[in-house]
């Protein structure tokens, strides 16, 4: 979708740009796929604070979306391409053969009434999702599983998508959008297709308080704290304490290796995002 801008009539709609949503098309609201959404505001299941800078926001309603595109060997039809305010990319409604109706994430260039189906014997198609060892290399995939039967989890923002780059034995490896090569069982499955809406990363909020609409809160500085709320504070002027960056706890940042050795995911990544090791 190509940006739009405004006529700068107010100091917020100079710096604005936004989505014209031309690839919206057909109407994709279907009560049945809709169910509330409690306002969690960056808390974990304790109640305490895990992701800061979260809260607030506009009302939202959540779209159930098929990540796991298990209805297999059954054709279904796009009706309509819809917005989603929970997530970047857009969402397609699709009538299966059968009456079922589901959502999935809309690829780029999925036109409306295109047939999409799942399953082992699928053509490598745009929308159609199969095992990522049945998919032909170089083909760019998304909503990638990790685990079978556990749904699509990798390469599912906007513009986002996967690169097939070769076969070996029972795993399959990809380039994922970081840049990481990563081996995936060959019998999980993917979407063959980019996600649309490629021109979100383009947008421009205009003003602080479209970023409020979002749910996203302003941002202190550590070195503006005092020192019991943050390592960084406290101090005459404008000082750090001569210390390299720090979380609020204490965990370095800038850098700093974080992820666990240990952890077994390692044993299936090829390749560390921006050449790490």
């Amino acid at each position: 979708m190509p940006v739009k801008q405004r006529k700068p009539n107010t100091p917020g709609s100079r710096y604005y740009s936004g989505l014209d949503f031309e690839e919206l098309v057909g109407d994709a609201r279907e009560k049945a796929l809709v169910t509330g959404l409690s306002e969690k505001a960056g808390r974990g299941a304790g109640g305490r604070i895990s992701v800061r800078r979260r809260g607030g926001g506009h009302k939202r309603r959540y779209r159930i979306v098929d990540f796991r595109r298990d209805k297999t060997d059954v054709p279904g039809r796009v009706t309509a391409i819809g917005y989603d305010p929970n997530r970047t990319a857009n969402v397609a409604l699709i009538h299966y053969l059968d009456g079922e109706k589901r959502y999935i994430l809309a690829p780029r260039g999925l036109p409306l009434g295109a047939t999409v189906v799942s399953g082992p014997g699928a053509p490598p198609e745009v929308g159609n999702a199969l095992p990522v060892g049945r998919i032909p290399l170089g083909m760019a995939v998304h909503n990638i599983e990790l685990q079978m039967g556990h749904g699509g989890q990798l390469a599912r923002s906007a513009g986002g998508s996967a690169n097939i780059l070769a076969r070996d034995g029972d795993y399959v490896s990809l380039r994922l959008p970081s840049g990481e090569v990563r081996l995936v069982f060959h019998r999980c499955m993917a979407t063959v297709g980019e996600v649309g809406n490629q021109d979100h990363m383009n947008i421009s909020h205009g003003k602080a308080g479209r970023a409020r609409w979002l749910g996203h809160r302003p941002k202190v500085r550590g070195v503006v704290m005092n020192p019991h709320d943050h390592p960084h504070g406290g101090g005459e002027g404008k000082t750090s304490g001569g210390r390299h960056p720090v979380t609020p706890w204490g965990k370095p940042t800038k850098g700093a290796k974080t992820r666990n050795p240990r952890k077994n995911s390692s044993a299936f990544i090829v390749t560390r995002r921006k050449g790490r090791k």
